[in-house]
């Protein structure tokens, strides 16, 4: 699957420059320290940034999901989460003069490039959908301080699985488990519309509200304690990608590069 070079010189070896990226990303060196074995560390960055580009990586990703649901291993639970992430300062300067930025309070968060600058630094966000064994079906990146209900949609939403043989791609999960930042009457509403199973615990503002409104606050929502307890694949997910300390520490300007990191390291897991 992976592209072949067109005109001009020939490519590099796959393999070499591959290795090159994933110590770049297991390290969080500079490119520039990239060791002699693995050639040019322009080579390396630019295959990165031109399959970043054409989509390569996430093709690839696509690919291990498909095969690993063509054999019913993929396990339909989804479970979602978020993460902040500290940006070093070499992750700024990105934005060139003029460009919009949307205000949130005392944050400011450069729109395009998933960075939030509020009063504890530069971050971002990485917003997570995985399976029941814990394995990345979607990542999303918003600025450090976004919230994390109005993307849950956004990010169900990105999951498609296309079938080996006939047939329509699958993009509703059996149930989607979540913590109670996710515990919002309009996700349930829109949720149940979509006939997914939603679990999530109630929030105590959403607890007394209810029951302050007596009988016209209505029944509680369903809460599946048992089911909820396997959530916690999602929070290993995380510590299993920021292992890869270019991803523990978000050194990339561009958000297209840093997701496209997270989207390898995320192959990886899936071919382990």
């Amino acid at each position: 699957m992976l592209p072949v070079s067109g005109r001009g010189r020939r490519w590099r070896d796959h393999r070499q420059v591959i290795n090159a990226i994933l110590w770049k990303l297991r390290t969080g060196a500079p490119w520039r320290d990239l060791p002699e074995r693995y050639g040019p560390w322009k080579t390396a960055h630019e295959r990165l940034r031109l399959w970043t580009a054409d989509g390569t990586w996430q093709r690839l990703l696509d690919e291990v999901i498909v095969k690993d649901d063509s054999v019913g291993e993929v396990e339909w639970i989804l479970s979602v989460d978020s993460s902040v992430v500290r940006a070093h300062q070499h992750a700024a300067g990105a934005r060139k003069k003029g460009a919009p930025t949307t205000r949130f309070g005392d944050a400011i968060a450069v729109e395009g490039e998933a960075l939030g600058r509020s009063r504890g630094g530069l971050s971002t966000k990485i917003h997570l959908a995985v399976d029941g064994r814990g394995l990345p079906m979607r990542v999303l990146l918003t600025p450090g301080q976004a919230g994390d209900n109005p993307q849950i949609l956004a990010l169900l939403d990105g999951i498609s699985v296309s079938r080996v043989g006939p047939g329509r791609s699958r993009v509703r999960p059996d149930a989607v488990l979540a913590d109670r930042a996710y515990s919002h009457p309009s996700t349930r509403l829109a949720l149940r519309d979509r006939r997914v199973r939603f679990v999530s615990p109630e929030r105590r503002d959403q607890i007394e509200g209810r029951k302050a409104k007596g009988s016209r606050g209505g029944r509680p929502p369903a809460f599946d304690a048992e089911a909820y307890k396997q959530r916690n694949v999602v929070e290993r997910c995380f510590n299993r990608l920021k292992q890869f300390r270019d991803l523990a520490t978000r050194y990339a300007k561009r958000a297209a590069y840093y997701q496209a990191e997270l989207t390898i390291a995320a192959i990886v897991l899936w071919l382990r």
